[in-house]
């Protein structure tokens, strides 16, 4: 017995040895190696995502930096996460070192939409798709949709004034995605533009459902559409194909392409990204303009301020019986710091969706490969170091530009919007119309917000629309 239990002691004795040499040579291997940033994690698998949809996501945030700073970590959505909070960091994910960290979506919405929309991708599919959408919209392109937003923008408004209560939001989700059609396709057949409302209706639906495509299910239904979609999509692209028309919108301007070795863009690559074009021009430019109404709504001094600046346009225009010009929407100063101060205000989109493709380091931190990495542009434009007073509506403060990488409404680098200047010609559009023929008035309460995904006021502002009774005599 003496002799087995002076072999144990060895043993241990050996074992304890080998721990210590196989510690060292870990600490040595690790030693200068970054950390992880300051942060918590939250329960196994759930993480946090608990707390974050049990409150206002930008509180969660916001109670997040005062407490670990501008940079942290947490794991939510079964992901773990890593959140930057400062302008510096978010150029350095987006633009300085975009190469280091790819666009990321759940697999449930990129099958909705459509795996080739051009936000799934980098290089350089991404960037002759990103070419295309901006050429046809380039101001020359702009200039020419207006008599066309112009038309829609009337015909909505007019529409309002029939009803009682409306939901403003669900309005101008209707608007935005007329705007959206005319932008792609210029003229579409009614029956067309009809089949697509309708079928684009149920996929919007479904996008943010939870995932089960199980017969009944909103996803279900959502994916019935997608398919029904794509059979619209390939019969107007047979029909454009058919007319060899060379029109200069985007449905054009896909259908020409050509990449250096001659490949033409496929069927799919097009539909997927006619739907992808629909998703970000919809519910984004929606949710802007049911905020700027809300602003206006709580501030009359705000409200006369802009219906005096659209008085003299209105004027000019024979009390609006001619059409705007591409010169007086470019002479809409006072409401254009507006809908900036609104883009900063609500921050439509708090943030993006990133992931590091390396192990990354940034400012003594790891950011480890696979890790989601969010830029926190609401918790930027919000910040006071940045924006003086950020809880107050002060349009005056784009007199002078912001500090760089401090307002990034339509985000930044090779993924920021490419049609941020059309969202904000349509919203100067509208309000021209609304503040010069109509009034309104807010039903309720509306210091709540629900998200949908994007920010909006709740209930989607309802409110009742009338005409003046005398538009001269309001203007004079």
């Amino acid at each position: 017995m003496d002799i087995i239990s002076t072999l144990i002691y060895i043993l241990l004795f050996l074992s304890i040895i080998f721990l210590y040499y196989v510690s060292r040579k870990q600490n040595r291997k690790h030693k200068g190696r970054p950390k992880l940033p300051p942060g918590s994690m939250g329960w196994p698998y759930v993480g946090e995502t608990l707390m974050l949809y049990s409150k206002d996501p930008n509180i969660f945030f916001a109670n997040k930096q005062k407490r670990y700073d501008e940079i942290f970590k947490t794991h939510i959505l079964g992901c773990p996460c890593v959140m930057l909070a400062s302008p510096e960091a978010a150029r350095f994910v987006l633009v300085t070192h975009a190469h280091l960290f790819k666009p990321t979506y759940p697999k449930s919405k990129e099958k909705m939409i459509g795996p080739s929309a051009l936000f799934f991708h980098q290089g350089d599919y991404h960037n002759h798709l990103r070419k295309l959408v901006r050429s046809s919209l380039s101001p020359e392109a702009l200039r020419k949709l207006i008599p066309g937003i112009e038309a829609i923008a009337i015909s909505t408004l007019e529409s309002w004034t029939s009803r009682d209560v409306i939901n403003t939001f669900h309005g101008l989700k209707k608007f935005s995605f007329e705007v959206g059609i005319l932008a792609i396709f210029g003229h579409l057949e009614k029956k067309q533009r009809e089949e697509l409302k309708e079928n684009y209706c149920i996929v919007d639906k479904g996008y943010n459902s939870f995932p089960t495509n199980i017969p009944g299910t909103a996803y279900h239904r959502a994916l019935q559409a997608r398919k029904r979609l794509k059979k619209i999509l390939s019969e107007i692209l047979c029909e454009r194909k058919e007319k060899k028309l060379l029109e200069k919108d985007l449905l054009g301007h896909l259908l020409n392409f050509k990449d250096e070795k001659g490949q033409t863009l496929t069927e799919d690559e097009i539909s997927d990204n006619i739907i992808g074009v629909l998703f970000a021009a919809q519910d984004t430019t929606a949710s802007a303009l049911t905020w700027i109404l809300k602003y206006l709504n709580d501030d009359q001094k705000l409200l006369e301020a802009v219906k005096v600046e659209h008085k003299e346009i209105y004027m000019e225009n024979d009390r609006g019986k001619r059409p705007l010009t591409w010169a007086q929407t470019r002479n809409m100063r006072f409401t254009y710091k507006v809908i900036l101060e609104s883009l900063r205000m609500s921050s439509i989109v708090s943030f993006t969706y990133r992931e590091a493709v390396v192990d990354v380091e940034y400012n003594g931190y790891l950011i480890p490969k696979g890790w989601k990495v969010m830029p926190l542009f609401r918790n930027i434009h919000h910040n006071p170091e940045y924006f003086n007073e950020p809880q107050s509506f002060d349009p005056y403060r784009f007199e002078a530009a912001p500090k760089p990488n401090t307002y990034m409404p339509f985000g930044n680098g090779a993924h920021s919007c490419p049609g941020n200047e059309l969202a904000k010609l349509e919203m100067l559009i509208l309000i021209h119309h609304l503040v010069t023929k109509l009034r309104w008035e807010v039903v309720g309460t509306q210091n709540l917000i629900e998200y949908s995904p994007f920010p909006v006021p709740h209930h989607g502002l309802p409110a009742r629309f009338w005409k003046e009774s005398d538009n001269q005599e309001h203007f004079i």
